[in-house]
């Protein structure tokens, strides 16, 4: 086992409001690890722009360089580093990420947001970062290729869903309830 810390690892889909559960839990006391920053240094490295589709070009080469939790795994020295006993990881894609965060964190648990592709892509498109999608066609490709790696699944295992179809001040009080009950559970 790693650190005795509360791990919470988050999944949703592009747009789907993983920014919002961040900035509630940050707001919280969590640290924060986003996996997708792993992978936007490794492009950076490769000397790539960062791209939506250099991106996933990168996350697809990475697992099938280091297999299908390299990016968990090294994810895990940026959980234990963290100055809160409480993490909350952002971007889990695969049941094999989920398994590398409970061999190491006994007190893991799994988080997923979701929203409807229409909503996700008008704020994706509007939020303008530079691996979000130009078009409908890259969207719809974004989304395949993160379905192909397992996150379908990933959600679909959440022990908590937070339906992100409301106002903003809904969604994170939804939020704050997800996080009371982890705490609860893992804090007896």
């Amino acid at each position: 086992m790693c650190a005795d810390k509360i791990v919470v690892g988050l999944a949703g889909m592009p747009g789907s409001g993983k920014s919002l559960v961040v900035e509630t839990s940050r707001e919280l006391g969590y640290d924060i690890v986003v996996m997708g920053d792993v992978i936007r240094e490794e492009a950076l490295k490769r000397g790539l722009e960062s791209t939506p589709q250099n991106v996933g070009k990168v996350m697809l080469q990475l697992r099938r360089e280091g297999g299908n939790a390299v990016v968990a795994e090294k994810c895990i020295p940026k959980i234990e580093s963290q100055a809160s006993i409480k993490v909350l990881v952002d971007g889990l894609r695969s049941l094999y990420e989920v398994d590398a965060f409970k061999a190491c964190f006994s007190k893991f648990s799994l988080v997923a947001v979701h929203a409807s592709p229409e909503a996700r892509f008008n704020r994706l498109f509007s939020r303008r970062r530079s691996d979000d999608p130009s078009g409908w066609e890259v969207f719809r490709d974004r989304d395949m290729r993160e379905l192909s790696v397992g996150l379908g699944s990933v959600i679909a295992m959440a022990e908590q869903m937070i339906v992100n179809d409301n106002s903003v001040k809904e969604i994170k009080l939804k939020v704050v309830e997800s996080l009371r009950r982890i705490e609860e559970k893992w804090m007896k």
